[in-house]
């Protein structure tokens, strides 16, 4: 059967408009994966403050001691819940076990889309230290176990709680002046500004 020409020309006309807008949509579209020193792939950002589940809302503000409305950021929250109780696996980055520096790497690029170094030595280097008072959500809090500087690493919550990876219980939030924990406390900060060019 013989397609009459102006038929031929609009189903070419048709075909070049659907290809182009695929091959548009394909050139626009952000790679949100990056690979863990690990080579795990790991969803990141960007970063934007997202509306906290009510029952996630509920269980971490009862935890700490906090109002509900007092927990904002849903991204962070969600990453907490969706890790808690990973048992603790030295060089671990999944949810078969997981290490303190591991868990933070995955924390900060998952939640805020900010690279970090992989381990507890060269993540202290890109902190800027702070006053404990001055502690704010999303800041690194390092402790000296084992006679060692800087041995473990976790990241500072809300009213002196902190989200870590615990060698015994696995991920847990952990009040930071626990009598056990809390003599080890060595130092705490905000991520500095240069640390993605130094992370990449």
């Amino acid at each position: 059967m013989l397609i009459p020409r102006h038929l031929r020309l609009l189903l070419f006309f048709a075909a070049a408009i659907l290809l182009s807008a695929c091959h548009s949509k394909k050139l626009t579209v952000r790679n949100n994966v990056d690979f863990s020193p690990n080579g795990i792939p790991v969803r990141r950002g960007p970063y934007v403050m997202v509306k906290p589940d009510k029952e996630i809302a509920k269980k971490y503000s009862a935890l700490m001691g906090i109002k509900r409305n007092e927990i904002q950021n849903g991204r962070l929250y969600s990453f907490i819940d969706e890790w808690y109780g990973t048992p603790y696996r030295f060089g671990g980055m999944d949810k078969d076990g997981v290490d303190c520096s591991g868990l933070v790497f995955l924390l900060q690029l998952q939640v805020y889309d900010q690279p970090l170094p992989r381990t507890c030595a060269q993540q202290v280097n890109v902190v800027k230290r702070k006053y404990e008072e001055e502690l704010k959500e999303g800041d690194l809090v390092f402790f000296d176990f084992d006679g060692k500087q800087y041995s473990h690493v976790g990241v500072y919550l809300q009213n002196g709680y902190f989200v870590h990876a615990s060698t015994r219980k696995g991920v847990m939030v952990a009040r930071l002046h626990d009598n056990g924990i809390y003599k080890f406390f060595s130092r705490g900060g905000s991520i500095s500004d240069a640390t993605s060019a130094q992370a990449n």
